[in-house]
């Protein structure tokens, strides 16, 4: 699957992500991310389609949100896989990627 078909534009500032995010589809998908910021100063991806993850997929979401940072965007993750907030908050990311729940 590529990175085109993994993360797809569903509207200015809504993206939804599918497929696994793993070693050997994340590399594709770190690039891609540059375009989530092109047209919304608030963006959202949703997660809902996502598969397995390993800790590749913790590290795009991590290096999207750098991104955001960078360009001074506002990035929010919706539908995240409970094995992708595991991985987040076995890191200490969790608080940095908005994933705690209450």
């Amino acid at each position: 699957m590529s990175a085109a078909q993994q993360l797809k534009r569903q509207a200015p500032g809504a993206f939804s992500l599918g497929g696994e995010l793993s070693f050997a589809t994340v590399p594709d998908l770190v690039g891609a991310g540059a375009r989530l910021f092109d047209d919304a100063a608030e963006v959202e991806v949703d997660l809902a389609e996502v598969g397995r993850s390993d800790s590749a997929g913790l590290a795009l979401l991590v290096s999207w949100m750098r991104l955001a940072r960078r360009h001074d965007k506002r990035l929010s993750f919706h539908q995240v896989p409970e094995q992708l907030v595991g991985l987040a908050k076995v890191s200490g990311v969790a608080q940095l990627l908005a994933l705690e729940t209450p």
